[in-house]
């Protein structure tokens, strides 16, 4: 292996060590209650080891929130799907998200996972005006949907399609809340299905 590859390879997965290592200590404190020198005790390093791969604690923590908080839209969104279609498409989706945040390697622990995502809008402004754009365009990518599925009879005329789209919408931000209320990522899971399922019987009545 070429010496200066090999210490590439070093380099990213120390790195990478270091990131999973920071997420169970903010995980479970806050970005407030951790410090560097309490990563540094936790993990072994130097604070100076620490300062050679992140600038600071903030750094430190984008990084975290980066690879523990991928919140993404569907790859690609084909405006002439059905609704149901769409609907399943968003179904399976969500639950790979719910799959990739809630790691099995730390304790279930729900109120933690909302502190945690409540610090990343906080202290991570970058995050939070992607994520509030890409709410944005899902919510108007779901209006096109339904606006295609009146037209082809898929669902009622009356549907109030801009209201419906954010009540859609609400609903997929609402498996956070069936996370809490269930204290599993899997029931929460199943439970969104039940009510994305719901919410089309009603627009098809």
């Amino acid at each position: 292996m070429h010496p200066g590859r090999s210490v590439c390879f070093i380099m990213n997965d120390t790195r990478e060590f270091i990131i999973d290592q920071a997420h169970g200590l903010f995980l479970n404190r806050s970005y407030e209650a951790v410090s560097i020198n309490d990563i540094s005790k936790a993990i072994g390093f130097t604070k100076g080891a620490l300062y050679h791969h992140f600038r600071n604690k903030e750094d430190l923590f984008k990084a975290v929130i980066d690879k523990y908080l991928k919140i993404y839209g569907l790859t690609t969104v084909n405006m002439n799907v059905s609704l149901a279609e769409h609907i399943q498409q968003v179904v399976e989706h969500s639950k790979l998200l719910v799959k990739n945040i809630f790691a099995e390697s730390q304790p279930f622990v729900p109120v933690n996972y909302l502190s945690l995502f409540i610090d990343a809008f906080r202290h991570y402004p970058d995050f939070f005006n992607e994520k509030k754009q890409l709410f944005q365009t899902e919510i108007e990518h779901i209006k096109i949907i339904m606006d295609n599925a009146i037209k082809t009879g898929e669902i009622r005329q009356d549907i109030d399609t801009s209201i419906m789209a954010m009540n859609f919408f609400s609903i997929t931000l609402g498996i956070a809340a069936n996370i809490f209320r269930n204290e599993s990522p899997e029931s929460a899971a199943n439970l969104f299905t039940l009510q994305m399922n719901a919410l089309y019987d009603v627009l098809k009545k």
